[in-house]
């Protein structure tokens, strides 16, 4: 089944990055040289989504800025590696892909941000990528997913074993195994306290949904942190059509965190050749 559409959510305040994120996106925070919203988009890319949609706010023109970025290749002191080194990165969405920025007024939680993209969307299955979560993989998460992925009626979300401890910061599901990367949710609880947490599996930002999640979404009242939480529309969801989670291959970095946005760009530097050496005597030197 070929899923074409790819929905991001952009619109939160970023209140946790303040004050960087007072006149900057958090999502356009590098990741060494790269904002974490380019690694989501090349993820969709390489799994060949063409048709990329921006869930965003007013404040928010950097994103669009950035994927428009337009560089003028005749300013005088320009070196010919220069030159080259700005027309690769205006290649930053090639031609064959479509964007489109939609404003949610106010964020009013992920459910609602999705919602926003109901009439872009239509009647066809559609991805969701939660740029917070950066996944260091050989693959990417969506076209593993993809993989396993063949009937439009039904859903896949990514999912990772967590510690119960931290059940509180995720969706939790409960499930039936039906091999060992995948597995059919009966259950779905948007963070619950650890005595309640239906097992140790969280949701990750990965989703591959049925548009009739939308109805769903228009049905739901706000839940936790007073917000329409998609975790609420997926359970209800779940009453009429399959759901399965798919235990993703990578590793998971939370960027929308201050430690995990630090980790990320260690791990990342430490994986990178043109960095590694020095950071590792770096580490070595500060331990």
């Amino acid at each position: 089944m070929k899923v074409n559409k790819v929905v991001f959510p952009v619109a939160g305040l970023g209140s946790r990055f303040l004050p960087a994120t007072k006149s900057i996106p958090k999502e356009m925070l590098p990741i060494i040289d790269k904002p974490l919203i380019q690694y989501a988009v090349d993820e969709a890319i390489d799994a060949g989504f063409s048709e990329l949609i921006f869930i965003t706010g007013n404040t928010k023109k950097a994103i669009q800025d950035h994927f428009k970025f337009n560089p003028d290749l005749n300013i005088s002191n320009l070196t010919e590696d220069k030159k080259n080194f700005l027309s690769e990165m205006h290649r930053v969405i090639p031609s064959h892909v479509s964007c489109k920025y939609i404003i949610q007024d106010e964020p009013l939680g992920l459910g609602h941000a999705i919602l926003q993209a109901k009439e872009a969307i239509g009647e066809d299955p559609f991805a969701v990528v939660l740029a917070d979560d950066l996944i260091d993989s050989k693959q990417g998460v969506l076209k593993q997913m993809l993989d396993h992925y063949n009937d439009e009626n039904s859903s896949i979300i990514s999912v990772q074993k967590i510690m119960k401890s931290e059940s509180i910061n995720y969706g939790i599901i409960e499930f039936k195994e039906v091999n060992k990367d995948l597995m059919k949710i009966i259950n779905i609880v948007e963070k619950p306290s650890p005595e309640n947490a239906p097992s140790n599996y969280g949701v990750v930002g990965r989703y591959i949904l049925s548009s009739k999640i939308f109805s769903m979404l228009d049905k739901v009242s706000a839940g936790v942190g007073n917000e329409i939480q998609l975790t609420d529309a997926i359970k209800l969801l779940l009453k009429t059509n399959p759901i399965y989670s798919y235990k993703f291959s990578g590793t998971r970095h939370d960027c929308g965190t201050k430690i995990g946005f630090i980790k990320a760009n260690i791990a990342f530097a430490l994986n990178d050749p043109n960095y590694s050496d020095d950071l590792k005597i770096y580490i070595k030197n500060l331990l």
